[in-house]
Parts: C-alpha cells; structure tokens; sequence
C-alpha cells in the first residue's frame, strides 16, 4: 500500500469520505509542514543534538553550564573516567557544533559554553518540573 493510499484510508476514516481532492489539499498541507520543520538549520541542529548524544559530551557541557565560567582542559581529566584524548576528541567535537567556545591562554586551552548550549541546558532543566 502506498503512502498515498494510507492518507486517504486516514483522511476517508476521519473525515467519513473523501476524494483525490482532499487528498491533493492535505498533501499540499503535509508538504509545507515539511518544508517548515526541515528548512536550513535542520542539519546544524541535528549536529548539535548529535554533539550532546554522548554521557562524556554532555557532562562537559553540562559542567562547564554549572561552572558559569572558563575551564582548563586539564580540569576535566579528574571529573571524567575517560582518557584525556577522549577529552579532547570530545570538547573539539562540542566546540565544532557550536556548543563551546575555546581560547588559547599561554600553553593551555580554556573552554566555555556558548549562549546555545546554556539555552539548551536551560531549556532541558526546565521541561524535568
């Protein structure tokens, strides 16, 4: 059965009848659904999404929100039990999506969550009450 033959079984169920016309308005209604939800940002937001899909990720993101300031990358290898490698495969990872912000202070990097994962955090804390 086709996608279009289940829609218009749905639509013939919901609506007690239909025809290839109501079929063709809620397709056109379907699509622009689609387009709306999909557009441009889809990709950079699955990447951000992606970037937080990982215990060791998002705990650095997570601290780093609690921390409400700047960490060493040396600061991390006590909290995590990971190798420092996987730290830092992990805040270049963050640091790509656009979730950290890192600078160079002599011979160590210092890292920061950006406006968009504290919103993200804020917005996850608050959708648990």
């Amino acid at each position: 059965m086709s996608s279009t033959e289940r829609l218009q079984r749905y639509l013939s169920d919901e609506r007690g009848g239909c025809g290839d016309e109501e079929v063709a308005q809620r397709l056109a209604e379907l699509e622009e659904l689609d387009a709306a939800a999909g557009g441009p940002d889809l990709d950079a937001d699955v990447g951000v999404l992606s970037a937080l899909a990982n215990e060791t990720r998002y705990k650095i993101v997570r601290i780093l929100h609690v921390a409400d300031g700047e960490l060493c990358v040396c600061e991390f290898s006590p909290l995590l039990d990971v190798s420092d490698s996987a730290i830092s495969h992990a805040l270049s990872q963050l640091t790509d999506a656009g979730l950290l912000t890192r600078r160079k202070d002599g011979k160590w990097r210092k890292y920061r969550t950006t406006a968009r994962a504290n919103a993200l955090l804020v917005a996850l804390d608050g959708s648990r009450r």
